[in-house]
């Protein structure tokens, strides 16, 4: 591990390790949830001769990019799978991060399709006023519930 550089020499450089603290100011992520965020795999840290972790600078730029998945709802999960191929021991190249990149952009253009096809299913459904819900796509998707007979059958 490079060596740790106080907070009195205020040149930063890539190589600098920074305290869990200071990831934690600096991204405004709790330090509960950067123990949790490596406890994923998300983000990754050594521990030095006190046995206390050390996170290198690139690792800000992970933890923000966490930050506005979680803002905009994207699972940690799915987060990890974009991450997969973008490596934790040394700052990732820019070629690694445009392949992250086009699997994430892949990834939001999915759930903003989702999306869309949902909020066309609620309006419709919230138009339509159906008490039998014959022909609700969002309830009672194929007319299952027609099989129980006319009339209401979720209330």
């Amino acid at each position: 591990m490079t060596s740790y550089r106080s907070g009195d020499d205020t040149r930063a450089t890539p190589d600098d390790w920074l305290a869990i603290g200071e990831v934690s100011a600096r991204t405004g992520a709790a330090v509960s949830a950067l123990r949790f965020y490596e406890e994923l795999g998300l983000i990754a840290s050594e521990r030095d001769e006190r046995n206390q972790r050390r996170y290198p600078r690139h690792m800000l730029r992970r933890v923000a990019l966490i930050s506005v998945a979680k803002r905009i709802g994207i699972p940690l999960q799915d987060l990890g799978e974009a991450f997969a191929d973008v490596p934790l021991d040394r700052p990732p190249s820019h070629q690694e991060w445009q392949r992250a990149s086009r699997g994430w952009k892949l990834r939001l253009e999915e759930r903003r399709q989702t999306i869309e096809r949902l909020e066309a299913e609620l309006t419709g459904c919230i138009g339509c006023g159906c008490l039998s819900m014959k022909a609700c796509a969002l309830l009672n998707p194929g007319d299952t519930l027609a099989e129980d007979g006319v009339g209401p059958r979720r209330l």
